[in-house]
């Protein structure tokens, strides 16, 4: 049985006769191959990634499983090439997930002036040009009784940094819709918990960072960091299994022995970003689970 994605929070969503991913009940994730060469530039890529044995192991947990490619009914109901990966949310009873794309430039050196152009207007527009990275879409799990928390695409497009810091905050927090309904600030609950510790996010984040000092085969253009974590887990007290990983693939290009200069400027923005909000949570002397921000 295919099913549209419950927790996807960035990209093309299926429905209504759209084109967009689907998955099933093996925990494995159907993405529809883009048009343009988009989408056999990315089956390119995850090839290129399953042989290269210069990718250390250790770096290969950050990248979803690849199955290959399979031709099947899509959301559309027409015959459609997917790639076949990993469903990175299957094992999570109760996730949240954040999408940030990673970058000030969003587009391969090969594009063309009007994919350029398209490409530079919503990076002035949105922080991909000012801070280096740009979130996409994110999903709160906020307890069985409120469900989730999931702000507007249209707002997320808009947000400038505050915003970003305050969306950040809010992916860690306990409440975080309330800002907005009690003037209350995020709590920040999960931040030690899902941003920090051996195995939390920055963690993975400086990880990731140390490969990209050195890394000289891809340049990763367009790409996302993909943060998740169990928040059914984390209020409870109970660890998150707190996960980064890259997707997005349809604009990566070679290397050739130049460092990644691009994502690893957005990567490091992200880090201070998320190094800021730990500091501020781990200096907190107050109450009732609430930091003052």
């Amino acid at each position: 049985m295919l099913k549209i994605p419950d927790h996807q929070v960035a990209g093309h969503e299926a429905g209504l006769g759209n084109l967009g991913p689907l998955i099933d009940d093996s925990g494995r994730f159907y993405k529809p191959l883009q048009s343009d060469n988009r989408g056999s530039d990315e089956v390119t890529f995850y090839e290129s990634l399953s042989t290269n044995t210069d990718i250390p192991e250790h770096i290969r947990k950050f990248f979803p499983i690849y199955y290959g490619t399979k031709i099947m009914k899509a959301s559309t109901g027409w015959d459609h090439p997917h790639i076949v990966l990993q469903d990175l949310t299957a094992a999570s009873l109760k996730p949240s997930v954040m999408d940030i794309k990673v970058g000030s430039r969003t587009w391969a050196p090969e594009a063309s002036e009007a994919y350029i152009a398209k490409c530079l207007k919503k990076d002035r527009e949105t922080t991909t040009t000012s801070l280096g990275f740009r979130l996409s879409g994110l999903k709160v799990y906020i307890g069985d009784d409120l469900g989730f928390y999931k702000p507007d695409r249209d707002y997320i497009r808009k947000t400038g940094p505050d915003d970003v810091r305050l969306l950040l905050r809010k992916f860690i927090s306990s409440n975080p819709s309330s800002e907005t309904e009690t003037g209350q600030s995020p709590d920040c609950s999960s931040a030690s918990s899902v941003y920090g510790g051996p195995n939390g996010i920055l963690a993975q984040l400086l990880e990731l960072k140390t490969w990209f000092e050195h890394q000289t085969i891809y340049h990763f253009f367009a790409c996302s960091l993909l943060f998740m974590y169990d928040n059914g887990l984390a209020l409870k007290g109970a660890g998150s299994n707190a996960e980064v990983k890259l997707i997005d693939f349809a604009h990566v290009t070679e290397g050739n022995g130049v460092i990644d200069h691009n994502f690893l400027g957005g990567l490091c923005s992200l880090i201070k970003f998320i190094s800021d909000i730990l500091a501020e949570t781990n200096d907190y002397t107050g109450t009732n689970g609430q930091v003052d921000l």
